[in-house]
């Protein structure tokens, strides 16, 4: 019997088979599929008949839909990918990405968010939102935090392949070290942390679902998520004089730039600044 390996023909087939052996996220790997699906329809072309001219008109359809800046580029890198790395075109040398909005982060205050805690009674549901605000992690990684990834002797949380595939390191809350020590005693090494009446691991849908519920019950009026903990984490240790270095590790950002965005809302970059309606 043949076990030889051989690609497939198909270049969709192949585009999913690249993926997947360069590591891309299953999220990734699902966007760049759907876009490039889309484009083969809106192009009604076999894909080794289809120019730079139809390449453009997409982004430009997207765009005149008023699809966002960041959908756009999305399906940018998505055809990119599969045209330069499947196919061997190179026609995106004149094809600009879409510029993107710049907005701030949207970031609650430190009584904001002792309020949200306060009021989240549920044990679950109030260290979910704990330790989403405590240590700064994505929503997503909070999701694959496994027992074994819990260092209460260090109180130093693993936060093991996050965003870009990369491990890294994060503090953990002393409020939290006693329900923490009360999941050691109940769960195995290999358990998630936070798990459905069915043992599986909670999703990202129902984590937005229980931090949304508990800001509307807290009477906040900002649109919360689970990156706005993040973001004000992020902001708060700023705030209180922490080096935005150490910050950049334990949020995982690759370049410091990204970081230094949270020096725009921290209300330290314009204290003792006096309204003229105030003099």
């Amino acid at each position: 019997m043949d076990t030889h390996y051989r690609p497939s023909r198909d270049p969709v087939i192949l585009l999913k088979q690249e993926m997947v052996l360069r590591g891309f996220s299953v999220k990734t790997i699902k966007s760049y599929l759907h876009y490039v699906g889309e484009f083969l329809r809106f192009a009604n072309k076999d894909a080794r008949s289809v120019s730079q001219a139809d390449v453009r008109a997409y982004l430009e359809y997207l765009s005149s839909e008023d699809f966002s800046a960041s959908t756009i580029n999305t399906a940018y890198s998505a055809l990119l990918f599969y045209f330069g790395k499947i196919l061997y075109r190179r026609f995106f040398v004149n094809l600009p990405r879409a510029k993107k909005e710049k907005h701030l982060p949207n970031v609650l205050s430190k009584a904001e968010v002792a309020k949200i805690i306060e009021v989240t009674e549920n044990p679950k549901h109030n260290c979910i939102i704990s330790l989403l605000y405590g240590t700064g992690v994505r929503v997503s990684e909070l999701t694959h935090i496994k027992m074994r990834d819990v260092d209460l002797d260090r109180m130093i949380l693993r936060v093991y392949q996050g965003k870009g595939k990369k491990d890294r390191q994060t503090i953990i809350p002393k409020a939290l070290k006693e329900i923490l020590l009360k999941q050691q005693k109940l769960k195995m090494a290999d358990d998630y942390l936070f798990t459905n009446g069915r043992g599986s691991r909670l999703t990202e849908a129902t984590i937005q679902k229980v931090v949304g519920a508990a800001a509307q019950k807290a009477g906040i009026q900002k649109n919360v998520s689970p990156h706005t903990l993040r973001h004000s984490f992020a902001t708060h240790l700023l705030e209180a004089g922490t080096d935005i270095r150490y910050i950049q590790e334990l949020l995982g950002h690759a370049k410091l730039q990204t970081t230094q965005i949270y020096t725009h809302v921290a209300s330290t970059a314009i204290a003792g600044i006096v309204s003229p309606l105030d003099v």
